[in-house]
């Protein structure tokens, strides 16, 4: 028995040999040994010129080391494990990543690039947690919002800086980092994301928002500067213009305004202690460029008192949720604001905005011709045409046009009946669909208040064609186009008509017909008609 059990364990001596060696030997596994019963599975013998083998074992104990290389767990383990999706993402820290990841190693992020966690939030309340390098900007923040949300892709879409109990936001530049832009925000701000279509309206009708009057080049030259020349003198750096008019001013810590003629040059925002004189002694600086940005001020007129609806305010960097250091202004109408507060963008930035509007205008360029264009109505690529005879020719004349269209307005009618390929009528009969399928679309938007309608019109940009269409409050059987000319929102009746059992839309009582909402739209996209100006940019709402 004695000899039995020395045969099966090893002495100390030999357990030190084999700790010295790091490992048992290779043949280990093929021993086996049986305790119950005294059975044993006879090993074949071993050379006789080892001589560490003379003796039989039939066991070896197995050298456990107490501590792991780290070096090696790095390499194993996020092979091994998979990531696994942080359910609550926004509880991350700003630094952190809404992925579990069992061991963040250089392999996640090759440069070793910080990251940080941005909330966006939509027109409808919808949130959306993304996860942005450091350098990321607003545009490729849009881009990502836009790929992810499955939108049309078009230079409209913008990240909106919001400051819900300050009452102010602004249009994110497409070249500004979005961290940076977040590190000046305070807790209770946030991210939209909508499209605004003034955001570079400037660059292709640049008198619409450069009155002759405010702006002291134009006078004088008489106003015969042309409009490329316009926009060249505010781009180039060593030109002087400057923007010149009447201002409301907020004093500070009261809420009287007082009305003082305002000069806007590059060295800043200045105004004039003795009348419109432009003498330096007469001059005080009111604000800076450099360190601050414009702000619309989107509560009214009541949280600051001011003497109209046409707020914006000069914030500097530095002031988080500090109403005293907010510069409040107030101009007379919406043509006066969007002139000061577009030049504010044109002297801080300059060429930069320059170079950002002309992105998505090389990228169009870039296309292929066998890639899909995109969607978009556009006054350049759209006009009328006669296919009356053999071939089609463009109509140039703009009397024979505006015939042309009433005309085709009174030829685009439906059946009563649509036949299938059976010859028996469709189950969708067109009287049916005509009253429910403009519902699909993205400009239409149901029983929304005259005032909210104002108010997504106002943020999306005031620009010419800007529409949307709503069901009307005080005929439930109607429609109302809302509509924006030279950054005036007007409503427009569309009023349903009976002829021959048909119901038709109409908005001239009845001179122009459609079958169905979308025919209208799609016939003033063409042709202005009744309308200040054509259909041009739809007023949607996106959901994140």
């Amino acid at each position: 028995m004695n000899s039995s059990m020395e045969s099966v364990y090893s002495t100390q001596a030999d357990t030190a040999v084999l700790l010295n060696n790091g490992h048992a030997p290779h043949h280990h596994h093929q021993v086996h040994t049986s305790y119950l019963g005294h059975s044993r599975r006879h090993t074949p013998p071993l050379p006789p010129s080892s001589p560490s083998r003379e003796r039989l074992r039939h066991s070896q104990p197995m050298h456990i080391k107490a501590v792991r290389n780290l070096q090696e767990e790095h390499q194993l383990r996020p092979a091994s494990l998979p990531a696994i999706p942080n359910p609550f993402p926004e509880l991350c820290s700003p630094t952190g990543s809404p992925i579990l990841s069992p061991i963040q190693t250089s392999d996640n992020h090759p440069n070793n690039q910080p990251v940080a966690i941005v909330k966006v939030w939509s027109e409808d309340g919808a949130g959306k947690v993304v996860e942005i390098p450091a350098d990321m900007t607003a545009r490729d923040v849009c881009q990502l919002l836009v790929y992810k949300s499955h939108c049309l892709d078009d230079s409209a879409w913008a990240l909106v800086e919001h400051h819900p109990i300050l009452g102010i936001e602004r249009c994110v530049e497409d070249h500004e980092l979005v961290v940076q832009v977040q590190a000046s925000m305070s807790g209770d701000s946030k991210f939209l994301f909508r499209k605004n279509y003034a955001k570079y309206e400037f660059f292709r009708n640049p008198l619409n928002f450069f009155p002759e009057q405010m702006v002291a080049f134009c006078q004088e030259s008489d106003g015969s500067i042309p409009p490329s020349q316009l926009l060249q003198n505010f781009l180039n750096s060593s030109s002087c213009p400057e923007i010149q008019g009447y201002l409301y001013v907020k004093e500070p810590g009261r809420k009287s305004w007082k009305k003082l003629y305002m000069f806007l040059r590059r060295s800043g925002l200045y105004y004039s202690t003795k009348g419109t004189s432009k003498e330096p002694r007469h001059l005080q600086v009111l604000s800076d460029l450099e360190d601050s940005n414009v702000f619309t001020v989107i509560t009214g007129r009541k949280l600051y008192n001011a003497p109209t609806d046409y707020q914006f305010c000069i914030k500097p960097s530095k002031v988080r949720s500090d109403c005293k250091e907010l510069k409040m202004l107030c101009a007379e109408d919406e043509q006066s604001r969007t002139c000061w507060m577009t030049a504010f963008r044109l002297f801080k930035y300059g060429i930069v905005l320059y170079q950002s509007y002309n992105v998505p205008q090389q990228r169009k360029s870039n296309l292929s011709p066998f890639t899909a264009p995109v969607r978009s109505v556009s006054e350049n690529s759209l006009v009328a045409m006669d296919f009356s005879g053999r071939t089609g020719r463009v109509i140039d004349n703009p009397i024979e046009a505006q015939s042309a269209a009433l005309e085709e307005g009174h030829t685009w009618r439906k059946r009563s009946q649509r036949m299938n390929v059976l010859g028996s009528p469709s189950p969708l009969h067109p009287s049916s669909l005509s009253t429910v399928i403009h519902r699909t679309q993205v400009w239409f938007h149901g029983r929304i208040m005259r005032e909210e309608a104002h108010k997504m019109m106002i943020q999306q940009g005031q620009v010419d064609g800007l529409f949307l269409l709503r069901d009307s409050q005080s005929n439930p059987k109607a429609f109302v186009l809302t509509l924006c000319h030279h950054q005036k929102i007007k409503h427009f009746q569309i009023l349903p008509c009976e002829e021959d059992g048909q119901v038709f839309f109409s908005l001239d009582d009845g001179a122009t017909k459609f079958t169905d909402l979308i025919h209208l739209v799609e016939f003033y996209q063409l042709n202005r008609g009744v309308l200040p100006c054509k259909l041009k940019h739809q007023c949607t709402a996106v959901a994140l």
